[in-house]
């Protein structure tokens, strides 16, 4: 869905799609969505908390075979973690930095995550939001690239733009985030030493956990859970900017206007996650600022919804949305936005 701001913008019309930057969309936005409100973050925090303990606890007592449903609420509220750490990251959860950055780690602990890392590189994608060549979350392939990345990183592309989406987020948290030798200055020093903590963190906890309820424990307490809650992280964000309808564009055609408005995803999740995961998905007021908490993004969205209607992206989740992610979304085409891996292969047959 490709949609021209100056079509969308309902009573700015006499605004051409240059004259209207994002910063004119946030001064649209009311007050009080961007307001911190202790009681609510902290309130948060404490929710998510006791989810976190509940699921824990009911693993203790749950027999084996309703454990699979255990492990999902319990790595769902992991993801809550995450979205804590997230506002921190944004410096939306505390008016103090240190505080950010302090609940900002320990959010992110459980979930192996460092801060800092991931921090720098998610707000470089908040600045490069579907550009081609520099966004860092989702971008597809040029066909050109893809063909000479050799058969082992092609197969790897393919299953990850495939049914197996669900993986993508482990080799992105695993190469990424903990490489501060990509990193210049301050930056290289914070990002190496959020990877320190969790490298202290993992050498403590691991061991106490297994010689405490052994290999099993680390399975069934810490691995399952965890890798639920990367299920999430993989959909969430593949969701968040990847529809056949929504464009990634050449750096000298992007509009970040128009990128963050209408090149974002609002989508409906089960009420039970997005209740556990603190709105995560309620996304578009997101791309529009950062500075709006969590629990303002509802209020914030439905103030966009009023004003540009129809023209936002929204959607619902489930497994036929995923199907049409998978099944389309795979390599980078300027005129139809996607080139389907079939697309592909029969091009290449009647070369």
């Amino acid at each position: 869905m490709t949609v021209s701001i100056t079509e969308s913008a309902h009573g700015n019309s006499n605004l051409t799609n240059e004259q209207l930057q994002l910063k004119d969309i946030v001064k649209t936005l009311p007050r009080e969505v961007f307001i911190k409100d202790k009681w609510k973050t902290w309130t948060m925090v404490a929710t998510n908390i006791f989810m976190v303990v509940l699921g824990y606890w009911g693993l203790t007592i749950t027999p084996w075979f309703l454990l699979p449903l255990v492990w999902v609420f319990t790595g769902t509220a992991l993801t809550g973690f995450f979205v804590i750490g997230h506002d921190c990251g944004h410096r939306s959860f505390a008016n103090r930095r240190w505080v950010n950055d302090l609940v900002g780690h320990l959010a992110f602990l459980p979930l192996i995550y460092p801060f800092h890392g991931w921090r720098i590189g998610h707000n470089y994608h908040h600045k490069h939001t579907n550009k081609m060549g520099e966004d860092n979350a989702w971008q597809p392939w040029y066909p050109e690239d893809y063909e000479v990345a050799g058969s082992f990183m092609q197969s790897v592309y393919r299953v990850m733009r495939g049914r197996l989406w669900w993986l993508a987020s482990l080799p992105h948290w695993a190469l990424v985030h903990f490489d501060w030798r990509k990193f210049e200055g301050k930056d290289r020093e914070d990002v190496k030493f959020s990877a320190l903590v969790v490298f202290g963190f993992s050498a403590i906890a691991f061991p106490l956990l297994i010689a405490t309820v052994g290999l099993w424990g680390l399975v069934k307490f810490w691995l399952v859970p965890w890798l639920v809650y990367h299920f999430w992280m993989s959909t969430f964000t593949i969701v968040h900017h990847t529809v056949p309808e929504i464009p990634f564009t050449p750096a000298e055609e992007w509009n970040e206007a128009e990128a963050q408005l209408f090149g974002t995803v609002h989508c409906d999740y089960p009420r039970w996650v997005e209740f556990l995961c603190h709105d995560i998905n309620v996304h578009i007021p997101h791309h529009v600022s950062t500075g709006i908490p969590s629990y303002n993004l509802r209020q914030a969205h439905q103030f966009l919804k009023d004003k540009w209607g129809d023209k936002l992206y929204q959607t619902k989740f489930s497994w036929s949305l995923m199907k049409e992610i998978t099944d389309k979304c795979h390599l980078y085409d300027k005129t139809k936005f996607y080139l389907t891996f079939k697309e592909y292969d029969a091009q290449k047959i009647s070369q």
